[in-house]
C-alpha cells in the first residue's frame, strides 16, 4: 500500500502564519541598489526588496 496522506484543515495559526502584512499590501521595502542607470528609459532606477517576503520593486526617478 502507499503512504497515507492526512487531509486536515489548517488551523487559524497555520493559515495566517508568515507574511500576512505582505499579503495585504503592506510590504517592508529595503533599498538594495540606488543610482542604477536604465538606458532604455534614460533614468536612474532604484531596486527595492521586501524584507519579509522577498518581493522585488523597481522605481524610476
Amino acid at each position: 500500500m502507499g503512504d497515507v496522506i492526512p487531509f486536515k484543515r489548517k488551523t487559524a495559526w497555520q493559515k495566517h502564519k508568515g507574511s500576512s502584512l505582505c499579503r495585504d499590501g503592506f510590504h517592508k521595502w529595503k533599498l538594495i541598489t540606488d543610482n542604477k542607470f536604465d538606458s532604455r528609459q534614460g533614468k536612474l532606477v532604484c531596486v527595492y526588496k521586501c524584507q519579509r517576503c522577498d518581493a522585488d520593486k523597481t522605481e524610476a526617478k
